[in-house]
């Protein structure tokens, strides 16, 4: 649960159309926030917003969100500014390529860049757009949903476009948290696990329990830790 006021946050969900996303914007709008579900397809956004909203007490917003594009984040951002005044959580959650069939040595380039525009600049662009409007929060969050997969300590061959840029997110987590500290602006990662999502495939954990994970950082109460990496709250090894 919030470890803070009554007041309803106002929470952005980058990739809230589907899998993760959706359960996250869910899950926030049970207790009771305003969540700005970002899509790529503005039809896409509306379908998941009308499938969540008449289960939860929150309001769901959709809005076209695409993280590749900064003249579209910066039009957003002037649009929160009007109409919410402020973002209390922004969940870096949009991601692509989970490059399974193929390996560093023998990798398709422009897939791995598209993979670096997405999961890394775009999370990192993003952050940028919202930072004014988070500063306005008395209780601003930044969650980037990485994954094991990121982590040096235990990254082997595979995946190379995925791997990489999930690496690349949690450096960047660990920058902006050094250089947020001071605005009191929570930065964290945080990993799933192996969620049965569209991108992970069946067999994995329920898309409620890998929302959880990363509700944990989008609930840190004030003063609370920044600049970790966690699954279920627990430390994943950089």
């Amino acid at each position: 649960m919030r470890q803070h006021g009554p007041v309803a946050r106002v929470v952005v969900v980058t990739g809230g159309n589907r899998g993760l996303g959706r359960e996250v914007a869910r899950q926030c709008a049970l207790r009771g926030d305003t969540v700005l579900l970002g899509s790529r397809d503005p039809a896409a956004g509306e379908r998941a917003a009308r499938t969540v909203q008449p289960h939860v007490p929150g309001r769901i917003r959709p809005v076209r969100l695409d993280v590749t594009d900064t003249t579209g984040l910066a039009a957003l951002a002037a649009d929160v500014t009007a109409t919410e005044g402020r973002v209390d959580v922004l969940v870096n959650n949009a991601a692509i390529h989970y490059d399974t069939w193929q390996d560093a040595a023998h990798a398709d380039l422009a897939v791995v860049r598209e993979a670096l525009e997405t999961n890394v600049l775009g999370a990192w662009q993003t952050t940028l757009a919202f930072l004014p409007l988070l500063r306005r929060s008395p209780h601003p969050r930044v969650v980037m949903v990485s994954s094991e997969g990121g982590s040096l300590a235990s990254m082997g061959g595979g995946a190379p476009a995925y791997h990489v840029s999930k690496a690349a997110l949690n450096a960047l987590t660990r920058t902006l948290a050094g250089d947020l500290r001071r605005d009191g602006i929570l930065v964290n990662a945080v990993c799933p696990g192996w969620v049965a999502t569209d991108m992970g495939g069946p067999g994995g954990r329920p898309l409620e329990d890998g929302a959880a994970s990363i509700m944990y950082a989008v609930d840190l109460p004030d003063g609370g830790p920044t600049s970790t990496f966690t699954r279920d709250g627990r430390p994943v090894p950089w």
